[in-house]
């Protein structure tokens, strides 16, 4: 395949194609975050300093804190992103699809001092490299996947060429993976449109591409603004 995607079933029995976040998503959105956490303790450290040994006590509380739940709670509580997944367009969920819950999240974190070892996150870096879903230690151990969030768009039905009906009978299963890609067609590459256009091309009649010559990416397009009854 040209891109990672990964098909699961959620458990309301819908089935979704999910692109996995790689290792240069994942590293940005980390370092992201590493910057957050680094300004919100320089500020909170700037104010602590007046209290003396009291503040400095209470500091490496903070830091403590800091380092370990921020990421906790922004992912149970803000749709498994933290700032700088959501600056990288990722979020974290459970394998099954489901939102990420309060154990799956203490566990993928707290198991970042493994992922660490033995130095610059090298166990980590390692197991993402070699796991088809880029997992570090940590996800294989809660059982999470990260994943891009995107929003999927609507056909475009304002397409200037009008929808064309099939020349042979489909199925239902036949017209919602024809409608599915041509909703999902803006966000492909041109090599994933063609990839998948080519396992389509069986419901392509040979008579549309004699009169109307277009690539099968196209014709597909067409016929689904046709089944969506936008002739």
């Amino acid at each position: 395949m040209l891109d990672t995607t990964r098909e699961i079933e959620v458990p309301e029995g819908v089935e979704l194609s999910l692109a996995v976040a790689g290792l240069v998503s994942r590293s940005l959105a980390f370092i992201i975050d590493l910057m957050v956490r680094w300004a919100v303790l320089a500020a909170i450290a700037g104010v602590l300093g007046y209290l003396g040994n009291f503040g400095q006590g209470l500091y490496l509380i903070i830091i403590f804190l800091v380092e370990w739940f921020y990421p906790v709670l922004f992912e149970v509580f803000n749709h498994g992103q933290t700032i700088g997944k959501k600056s990288m367009g990722i979020m974290v969920i459970n394998d099954d699809g489901t939102p990420i819950d309060w154990s799956s999240s203490i566990v993928r974190n707290l198991l970042r001092f493994a992922d660490f070892l033995p130095m610059l996150f090298g166990f980590g870096i390692l197991s993402m490299l070699i796991n088809k879903d880029f997992k570090r230690l940590g996800d294989l151990a809660a059982g999470t996947l990260v994943v891009h969030k995107r929003r999927i768009k609507e056909i475009e039905l304002s397409y200037e060429e009008e929808g064309i009906a099939p020349k042979i009978p489909l199925t239902l299963a036949e017209q919602s993976a024809i409608i599915s890609f041509a909703e999902r067609n803006s966000l492909m590459s041109e090599s994933r449109a063609r990839e998948l256009a080519g396992y389509l091309g069986p419901w392509i009649e040979q008579e549309h591409i004699k009169k109307n010559p277009e690539n099968q990416a196209v014709i597909l397009k067409r016929l689904a603004k046709w089944l969506r009854g936008h002739q």
